[in-house]
């Protein structure tokens, strides 16, 4: 029946998002009614579970005892360029070394650049970690030149045979999203333990970025230059070589620093098998024996790597003008000059350990601080736990006792929560927003349920809905297909677990960072105080995060919340700024001459465009969490991230693969539904 004429027709109650939050919402209330007389509704059998762990960790142990043999070999073939790449930079004097850095700064940047690779230097002689910083250099020296050469390979042939690319992204994909603890395991099994082991592992892990970005590079080349090449008569070798690789060389150099960041970030990882004098184990040897000034000292000297490396080789890839290179030559020069005149007369590298009693007093003040104010920072600590992480965490019926909160929940306090969600919920039905409606009131029945003891056909038919809704039915099947795989493996319970702190992280990270990009969008001046913080965060890291959080808070799930949040939430900061300021300036006229505010525009103009992009900074938040919540398994997580962590130190092949498989799935998830969130906006903007 159509509306009368001059009517406008009636809005749709029963939209395809609406019908798919009453799908989950009777999924949900089916489950909690059924649980009584069928638990397993609930709880997922043990009796159902099939040993995919042990089956994955006896494949994979008779391919690794297969090919271990083969990788022995190649393990001590790279012994040699390991060694040598020690010895150069151990033996080396550091003045000739500063002195390199700081000419290498000047070709590449003046002296801003050179400034910074001097006092970077500087910094490092002065904290006494000399020797173990050249260390990490030789590991860094010798796996990016494997991880260029690999990355280039790749990102050639997929650009060479098309068939060839699909496959290639998929497995870029999981390289990406596989947490890096996961495939230490196989690793160490194949090339043993010892400092060979982070080498290969930081060559995989720097592969994918160079590999993306030579596809990137390559697929952006203008047809013109294809077409010159063409034209000239040059074979498809000289094309390649002569044209678009230099073509594609912006890009390419993009990838060569991803390539260097992701290996200075491995190698720091991999100390955990490496048991090499190297930096990172230095800091993973301070904090296990709570250390923190020590600690902080050798996570410092990691983040100023870190910089001066993203500096430098940022300027490599986006920088055209090259400085004066006598310049260069000369402070190369004066250095070896010094090396050569004053030579045993140089005082050792190991000798100025001036910045000892720096690291000392930290921790003595950080004694005194905790000692003063030890009941606040508990009172936080608690505070956030018991308030706010626990009923996330297992629910309001089992979070709130008389010890936390002072009196007991009790199902009554359920029914009243239950029936005050649905008398919104029917509030805002009547006012059209039904879908708001219905997420309120499931959103109560996980807030009660908790995300830990969710029943199984819940979350699964949730994922359904959410990919349905993203995606269409295939995103829909797939996402249910891969979560059955975890349910059928056994590793449920910890994976919800890892949905739990990661979600809880995101969740900050989504309010946080985008309150902080809108002020950031609304203030250049914020944004000027923001930016040069982001960026640091984004070059330190991941090991060193759990450095500040664990001198104010110790171990704990508290502590692994604060490294994944400031790990995660620089993403949501600059998306939502760069959203929220990207309005096309037509639309921005119209809106002021239609008369609408500041607020009305920001309302109904400027978030709805930035929308798109806000949802990729969400996008990369979750990704970010999901690497980070590994890590922070070192300082007291639970889930998946233990059991990588466990699998690791015991050589668990299968737990390791397994785990690791499954949290990849959660990230995996997690970016396809973003993603497709992401597209449907920016279709409904006809972008």
């Amino acid at each position: 029946m159509t509306a009368p004429s001059g009517q406008a027709p009636a809005p749709r109650v029963l939209t395809p998002g609406v019908r798919a939050a009453l799908i989950v919402l009777l999924a949900g209330a089916l489950s909690l009614a059924l649980e009584p007389a069928f638990p397993w509704v609930v709880t997922w059998p043990a009796e159902w579970t099939l040993p995919a762990t042990q089956w994955v960790g006896d494949g994979v142990g008779w391919l690794l005892g297969w090919l271990k043999p083969a990788a022995r070999l190649f393990s001590d073939l790279l012994r040699y360029p390991m060694g040598w790449a020690d010895l150069a930079l151990g033996a080396t004097p550091w003045p000739v070394v500063i002195g390199a850095v700081t000419a290498i700064g000047w070709y590449l940047g003046g002296l801003p650049m050179a400034a910074l690779g001097f006092v970077g230097l500087s910094f490092v002689l002065a904290s006494g970690y000399w020797s173990q910083s050249m260390n990490t250099l030789a590991l860094v020296a010798v796996s990016v030149p494997l991880a260029l050469i690999a990355g280039g390979v790749i990102g050639i042939l997929a650009n060479e045979f098309p068939r060839l690319k699909p496959p290639v992204q998929v497995v870029l994909d999981v390289m990406q999203t596989v947490p890096t603890f996961a495939y230490l395991t196989p690793l160490l099994i194949l090339f043993g333990f010892g400092p060979v082991v982070g080498l290969i592992a930081s060559a995989i892990y720097a592969a994918p970025p160079m590999a993306r970005n030579v596809i990137l590079g390559l697929e952006r080349i203008e047809s013109e230059i294809r077409e010159a090449a063409v034209m000239s008569g040059a074979g498809r070798l000289r094309q390649l070589f002569e044209v678009e690789i230099p073509s594609a060389s912006a890009q390419i150099m993009v990838g060569v620093n991803q390539s260097l960041m992701a290996a200075l970030s491995m190698v720091i990882i991999a100390a955990v098998i490496g048991g090499f004098d190297d930096i990172g184990w230095e800091v993973l040897l301070t904090m296990r024996k709570a250390q923190f000034g020590q600690s902080l000292l050798a996570g410092l000297v990691i983040v100023v790597f870190a910089v001066v490396i993203d500096r430098m080789s940022g300027a490599l890839a986006t920088e055209r003008r090259r400085h004066d290179p006598r310049i260069a030559y000369g402070l190369l020069g004066l250095a070896v000059g010094l090396a050569v005149v004053f030579g045993a007369r140089l005082p050792e590298a190991s000798g100025f350990d001036l910045l000892a009693p720096l690291a000392d007093a930290v921790d003595r003040g950080l004694g005194e601080f905790t000692a003063a104010n030890g009941d606040w920072l508990a009172g936080i600590k608690n505070g956030v736990m018991f308030f706010v992480l626990l009923p996330l965490r297992i629910g309001l019926d089992q979070a709130v006792l008389p010890f936390t909160w002072g009196f007991a929940w009790t199902p009554a306090m359920s029914g009243a929560l239950f029936a005050a969600a649905a008398l919104l919920c029917l509030v805002l039905v009547w006012r059209g927003r039904a879908m708001a409606g219905l997420m309120l009131l499931i959103g109560a029945g996980v807030l009660e349920t908790g995300i830990a003891n969710l029943p199984w056909p819940f979350v699964l038919v949730g994922a359904a809905a959410l990919g349905w809704m993203a995606g269409g039915w295939r995103l829909a099947a797939l996402s249910v297909g891969l979560l059955s795989t975890i349910l059928l493996s056994g590793l449920w319970e910890r994976a919800l677990l890892s949905l739990y702190l990661s979600g809880a992280a995101v969740l900050a990270c989504a309010v946080l960072g985008g309150l902080i990009g809108l002020w950031a969008a609304l203030s250049p001046t914020v944004w000027r105080l923001v930016r040069p913080v982001c960026d640091m965060l984004q070059t330190i890291p991941l090991f060193v995060f759990l450095i500040p959080v664990l001198m104010f808070f110790q171990i704990g799930e508290f502590s692994a919340f604060l490294a994944i949040c400031a790990y995660a939430v620089v993403p949501m900061i600059r998306y939502t700024r760069h959203g929220l300021i990207s309005t096309p300036p037509e639309l921005l006229e119209a809106a002021v001459a239609s008369g609408a505010t500041n607020w009305q525009i920001l309302r109904d103009l400027r978030a709805p465009w930035a929308a798109p992009t806000i949802l990729l900074g969400l996008n990369q938040t979750i990704l970010y969490a999901f690497a980070m919540l590994v890590i922070a398994a070192l300082i007291g997580t639970t889930g998946l991230g233990q059991s990588i962590y466990l699998a690791l130190g015991r050589a668990d092949v299968g737990l390791g693969l397994s785990a690791g498989a499954a949290m990849a799935i959660l990230a995996f998830i997690s970016d396809r539904l973003v993603q497709g969130f992401a597209a449907e906006r920016r279709r409904a903007l006809g972008l």
